[in-house]
């Protein structure tokens, strides 16, 4: 072979690309582009929102009420956040990106992690402004969901001009896995073509969670220096800082605190109208989830609910609360 072929030959090499690294260059070059611009909160930073936030979360620290109170620096995205009216303020680099992504099959979303960042407190009154950057899109990731690619928004926080904190937030755009390999003795599946519920995120800080529910457990955190419990997961203590922790195994006895019924919007899955209760154990934190044995338009504040485990299909159980008394 002569020189010319030779090279003509590797010349043909370095131009034959994967179709998947073609699309990754595309994805890529959305990196550093706005997802949203001059975004505006549709409250300022207000005391009931603040009130309404603690009593869901069972936060009584004095800091978040009085004259000089802040809001919980959990509530950093709460104040950016559209509702079911949206922000109009979304860009047209957000959009193209995620139809790029559904276009070449990756129709399915999961949201799988945020970190936020605060640097200075909200207090009553502050206006708050935002803007977002796509930070990063992932090259091509096969996970147990699926094969698909991670994308990452960062969003800086404004409060009356002054950046307040960031929030980056992380999905995952997909292309659900094949169905698993029946098991020797498979669990019941759900009739053929219904949708299956959405997966749980499950990473490092909750992974224990999953494990205790699967075992048929309600596993709930402790303190390791000042036997706080807490729920959901965490990785540290909020009132002490400690990065300590052990579980104790909640007894399943608790009361419903707050609940909503679900009519709409309709979710594959799901049937509304059903009831999701805000439920008080009675070690004294509360987790959310499904009430049931008792129609939807019965449940009440203060009703007695007792923990059991619900199989939702061959690969997920639940664990939901049955009104006591109830068969």
């Amino acid at each position: 072979m002569s020189g010319t072929e030779r090279g003509a030959t590797s010349g043909a090499e370095r131009g034959a690309q994967r179709p998947e690294d073609s699309l990754y260059e595309r994805l890529a070059a959305y990196a550093g582009r706005s997802a949203a611009t001059a975004g505006v909160g549709k409250d300022p930073v207000n005391l009931p929102m603040i009130r309404h936030w603690c009593e869901a979360m069972g936060d009584a620290h004095p800091a978040y009420e009085g004259p000089d109170a802040v809001a919980p620096p959990t509530m950093l995205q709460a104040w950016t956040m559209g509702g079911l009216s949206g922000h109009s303020d979304r860009s047209e680099a957000y959009d193209e990106l995620f139809a790029l992504l559904d276009g070449a099959g990756y129709t399915s979303v999961v949201a799988t992690d945020c970190e936020q960042e605060y640097l200075r407190p909200l207090r009553p009154g502050d206006a708050i402004t935002f803007d977002a950057v796509i930070e990063s899109v992932s090259p091509r990731k096969t996970t147990k969901l699926g094969t698909g690619h991670f994308v990452t928004t960062r969003m800086d926080v404004r409060a009356d001009g002054e950046l307040a904190g960031t929030h980056r937030f992380r999905i995952l755009k997909y292309a659900p896995a094949g169905r698993p390999p029946e098991r020797a003795a498979p669990a019941p599946k759900p009739a053929a073509g219904a949708p299956r519920r959405p997966r749980p995120v499950i990473n490092r800080d909750n992974a224990g969670f999953w494990e205790g529910v699967a075992a048929h457990r309600l596993l709930v955190q402790r303190c390791g220096d000042c036997a706080t419990l807490r729920f959901p997961w965490l990785p540290g203590c909020a009132d002490c800082g400690s990065r300590e922790w052990d579980t104790i195994e909640a007894s399943g006895a608790g009361t419903v605190f707050s609940y909503v019924v679900m009519h709409h919007p309709p979710f594959p899955a799901f049937d509304p109208p059903y009831a999701v209760g805000l439920i008080e154990l009675a070690e004294g934190v509360r987790i959310v989830s499904n009430v049931v044995g008792v129609p939807y338009d019965k449940v009440r504040i203060g009703m007695p609910v007792r923990l059991e485990f619900l199989r939702a299909d061959e690969e997920l159980e639940l664990p939901v609360f049955r009104a006591e008394g109830e068969g």
